[in-house]
């Protein structure tokens, strides 16, 4: 296949998302769901939705590749090993969409957690254009990763000290844990805080786009922020959510740590970027300038930062949009298109 062809079978496969999918599709969700409560069906949705207009739009997939030098050989290139997350749904679309592009092939690992949903759009893709069959792989569960030039692991700190061994005689990316904050000064609107409720609610706060951290000034009062949060409490009527979040609860009262409070989200202060499920950390700053250093010195800790207030080291994402990342937006900021297609 041209890359003329893969682009424009991508851009089938997002009017197919687009129109809402197949009976297959759905199964595949049900499914998914099944086997991992967390994929509840609006989640899933979300996931497919954003995935069909922000990486499956033809004029925005033609603008993104103009960027890249790519060598169309008409074949499957390179083979390209890929360990996939499975914290939220998809969440390995970008690398494999980056490797099909590239005119690689995708031998995948999948998380047991995501397993239904990419095999699902890839059959898709196959019945419309069998050569594309060529270009993805999936290994069973007890398959080892091999027979790869290269490689794209995702998984936590601990794991990655184990793809770095495993992997590191290989051009490889290795990514470790991320979160993203959000830097406050006491002037948001509602309209501002709920936007930001979307930052750290979407996919239940599992992803690493997700806000899990706030900046807030000192003598910030978090009354309002708190009430306006609250109208997110829809949240605690799923089960495993509710369960993480009463165990936080019963964890802050029986060690007497101070905390806050509105039914929904536990708030405490904590230098910490990474919260449980169902809580959030904060953390007090006095002048910006410190603030941007005291971000700068843990820029490998975070994936996004989320907020109105300009820093001099981060791209600041407007509240709401932390979930919404476009195709040039790559994960730790390490331009997967740009290692693809580098000899």
């Amino acid at each position: 296949m041209e890359l003329k062809e893969r682009l424009n079978l991508l851009t089938e496969l997002g009017q197919f998302l687009k129109s809402g999918g197949d009976e297959e599709l759905e199964r595949a969700i049900l499914q998914s769901y099944q086997e991992n409560n967390w994929f509840t069906q609006a989640n899933v949705q979300k996931a497919l939705d954003a995935i069909a207009h922000s990486f499956l739009d033809q004029s925005k997939l033609q603008s993104w590749v103009a960027n890249y030098q790519i060598q169309d050989k008409g074949h499957p290139d390179k083979t390209i090993g890929l360990i996939m997350a499975g914290n939220i749904p998809l969440v390995g679309f970008h690398d494999w969409l980056c490797v099909f592009v590239s005119g690689h092939k995708a031998r995948i690992k999948l998380s047991d957690k995501d397993k239904r949903l990419l095999p699902v759009l890839i059959k898709k893709m196959g019945e419309w254009n069998k050569e594309s069959f060529a270009y993805t792989e999936f290994l069973f569960p007890e398959d080892k990763l091999s027979g790869f030039e290269a490689v794209i692991a995702t998984g936590s700190n601990n794991t990655a000290k184990y793809f770095e061994q495993y992997f590191g005689k290989y051009p490889h990316i290795i990514r470790r844990n991320r979160n993203s904050v959000a830097v406050l000064n006491g002037y948001e609107s509602k309209e501002d805080l709920m936007a930001l409720g979307q930052d750290i609610f979407s996919y239940f706060g599992l992803g690493c786009r997700n806000v899990s951290k706030l900046y807030v000034p000192h003598g910030y009062q978090f009354d309002f922020l708190l009430e306006t949060l609250h109208e997110y409490r829809d949240l605690v009527n799923h089960a495993k959510y509710k369960n993480n979040f009463d165990y936080n609860f019963t964890l802050y009262i029986l060690n007497k740590i101070p905390h806050l409070n509105n039914g929904c989200i536990l708030l405490k202060e904590d230098q910490s970027l990474q919260a449980r499920i169902a809580s959030l950390h904060y953390e007090y700053y006095d002048e910006l300038a410190d603030l941007d250093k005291l971000l700068t010195e843990r820029k490998k800790e975070i994936q996004c930062v989320v907020g109105k207030t300009q820093l001099l080291d981060f791209e600041i994402l407007p509240f709401g949009k932390s979930q919404e990342p476009a195709l040039n937006d790559y994960a730790d900021g390490v331009d997967v298109m740009k290692f693809l297609n580098t000899d």
